[in-house]
């Protein structure tokens, strides 16, 4: 098979979030603001600069600033074959855009396009669609990150487990045993009070108002050998996050740990 990349692969959609052109900015293009609501992220703030999204205990994406326009236009490139293991003719770079339009009314609309080049093998397509499932949400973290803390820096919170079974039936066991019902819901979430934002396949998004105000986002993912990770991600605004991060990081994973494997 050849290994030469001209297998087209792309992803496009927009969000509206509030804010003025200079905010959606300072959310979308900093390294402060992109960890507050993505990744934690590295970013040299500038065309030609080098960026690094952490994605876990050892591993991440590393990549280049391709188009720095504020408060306009950011693009960037990653090392897509690097990141799945792949020898570097195999796959193209992976490009992300993102195009800010100020709207009446105090909004801006920020389009989004993720594109690069494979050989057309069946895990790529799979792979993109799998990514056109977890990464439109995170820009609902954008929407609600600009809608209740613009400008503020991020305490995480971060978790996860691996459970034998489907990411489906785990993500339902999930739901139900917090609560997490509808959208709108004021919910208890293993004592932290919060409104409910978002449910989707895999990912829901709290917003949480007591005792820490924040954003949690809960979710799960497909693995290899019919395991699925189940994850809880919270971005904390406050003085007392950290603190609340340090008592609540075990509780949680003791938490995610006690969920049931599938027989």
């Amino acid at each position: 098979m050849s290994t030469t990349p001209n297998v087209p692969y792309r992803l496009e959609f927009t969000v509206e979030v509030p804010g003025t052109p200079e905010q959606v900015w300072q959310a979308i293009a900093t390294a402060k603001g992109m960890s507050a609501w993505f990744l934690p992220t590295e970013l040299d703030e500038r065309e030609g600069g080098s960026l690094h999204f952490a994605m876990g205990p050892e591993m991440g994406s590393d990549g280049e600033v391709t188009a720095w326009e504020p408060p306009r236009r950011l693009a960037y490139e990653e090392d897509w074959a690097s990141l799945m293991g792949k020898e570097p003719d195999e796959l193209s770079p992976m490009t992300s855009e993102f195009l800010v339009e100020a709207q009446s009314g105090g909004t801006c609309v920020v389009r989004v396009t993720t594109s690069g080049y494979g050989t057309g093998a069946d895990w790529e397509s799979e792979w993109w669609e799998d990514m056109d499932v977890s990464w439109r949400p995170w820009f609902e973290n954008l929407r609600l990150y600009l809608s209740h803390f613009p400008g503020q820096e991020a305490t995480r919170l971060e978790v996860s487990s691996t459970h034998r079974g489907d990411p489906k039936t785990l993500w339902s066991t999930l739901h139900e045993r917090l609560g997490l019902t509808d959208v709108g819901e004021t919910v208890d979430v293993r004592g932290s009070a919060g409104v409910v934002e978002r449910i989707g396949d895999r990912q829901s998004l709290v917003r949480l108002t007591d005792p820490v105000p924040g954003m949690l986002s809960l979710f799960t993912y497909p693995m290899d050998d019919d395991e699925a990770l189940v994850g809880v991600r919270a971005y904390l605004f406050s003085p007392d996050a950290a603190a609340y991060a340090q008592r609540e990081e075990p509780a949680w994973q003791q938490w995610l740990d006690g969920l049931p494997d599938e027989a």
